[in-house]
């Protein structure tokens, strides 16, 4: 495509967006949505060391209480954040490739 575009004059700019950028996104969308999960994730190991208050700190003192239920509603909230970010970058597949259908 890009030695198509260059033979028939295209802009450079319009080269780099339109044909090898495209391709070239669809790897990295699918490191960076589960990526963003992990990291949101390992935001609560971090809160639990440097002793920040938050959604980490709640987490950890309610397995040592032995809190069920807490415990249980942050694993849930845990697994539809992952889900959420996976769904969000299936979409972007969409968007950058139309080559890609869901069936």
């Amino acid at each position: 495509y890009i030695r198509t575009a260059k033979a028939k004059g295209v802009a450079r700019f319009f080269i780099i967006f339109k044909h090898a950028l495209r391709n070239a996104l669809i790897p990295v969308i699918t490191y960076v949505g589960p990526m963003t999960a992990y990291i949101l994730t390992g935001s609560l190991v971090v809160e639990t060391v440097f002793t920040i208050g938050g959604l980490g700190t709640k987490f950890v003192s309610s397995i040592t209480n032995r809190d069920y239920t807490m415990i249980m509603a942050t694993t849930i909230f845990l697994a539809i954040l992952m889900v959420c970010a996976t769904l969000i970058s299936d979409l972007i597949y969409k968007a950058v490739d139309p080559r890609i259908s869901f069936e």
